[in-house]
């Protein structure tokens, strides 16, 4: 990750900020600070914390909430752990378990820079571009951007981080509904990509073996993957032309920045994200797909 990546302009910069900003985000769910939390407000295992702090924003939803909105998880994974989960711990609960998990979580793993003015300023330039972004259209943006903003400036970063990754997340569920690509279906490509092992993903979304074949078929008859499960031809350039549009689709809070602004977040968040992937704060690879900052 560079400042230049956000001096081309375009697109480009959409997924130049997706990268060093989710890797900030996806602390929360690698963490064992934020499993600690969720533990002491009363969630009962890993995937229970995981559903219900990424959707106690939009209040005590039902299962189909979930569904809808996070889109690629086995309809009975959710249902395992929403909306039991609002009576172990209401969202507000929740809510405050998952920033005290993820400020233990950043302190050590970012240290001093915690502290830093390039924090501050980091998190008033990720404030900027977020502040103010039309909703329409992105119901879990829109209910993470309801919430109040947290004051020390790694948590104010984080949560911006936070919106942008729901903001962006929205636009590529839309693009995927466009597309007429399911849950499964997704990640079936993701596999067929390259991403990570198709027995990774299936398993780690709840999808079972038949219903992987299922969708490997349905994939197949729209020429999209191979015997083998690999992308054809076909396949990739509509993959490749889906993440376009969802780096599109994405690019609003970079345009409200605008380009220098970009460019000095970008520079200010490369430390923060070499600490986080030294520190062990995400694995790669991982399900998302996010790869390791390059030399």
């Amino acid at each position: 990750m560079s400042a230049g990546a956000a001096a081309g302009g375009g697109s480009g910069t959409a997924r130049a900020m997706w990268r060093a900003l989710e890797t900030l985000h996806m602390t929360v769910y690698w963490a064992p600070e934020a499993h600690a939390a969720y533990r002491a407000a009363g969630l009962r295992g890993g995937w229970m914390g995981y559903f219900a702090s990424r959707s106690a924003a939009m209040g005590p939803v039902p299962a189909e909430v979930v569904m809808a909105t996070f889109y690629n998880f086995h309809p009975r994974m959710v249902r395992r752990a929403i909306p039991d989960a609002w009576g172990f711990a209401p969202p507000a609960e929740v809510l405050a378990a998952r920033f005290a998990g993820v400020d233990a979580a950043l302190r050590r793993l970012l240290g001093e820079w915690v502290e830093s003015e390039e924090a501050a300023e980091a998190a008033g330039l990720a404030r900027q571009a977020m502040d103010g972004q039309d909703p329409s259209g992105r119901p879990l943006f829109a209910a993470h951007a309801a919430l109040g903003w947290p004051e020390p400036p790694h948590l104010s970063l984080w949560h911006a981080a936070t919106l942008y990754r729901e903001f962006r997340g929205d636009a590529h569920v839309a693009c995927l509904t466009v597309d007429g690509i399911d849950g499964c279906e997704a990640h079936v490509l993701a596999a067929g990509a390259g991403q990570l092992p198709g027995a990774v993903l299936r398993e780690y979304r709840g999808w079972s073996e038949e219903e992987w074949s299922a969708a490997t078929r349905r994939l197949r008859d729209r020429e999209w993957v191979t015997e083998n499960g690999s992308l054809t031809e076909a396949g990739r350039a509509a993959r490749d032309a889906r993440e376009q549009r969802t780096d599109d689709l994405s690019m609003g809070p970079w345009r409200q920045l605008g380009p220098d602004g970009c460019a000095r977040l970008l520079k200010l968040l490369d430390q923060p994200v070499r600490r986080v992937v030294e520190g062990g704060g995400i694995p790669f690879p991982n399900p998302v797909g996010l790869p390791a900052p390059s030399a």
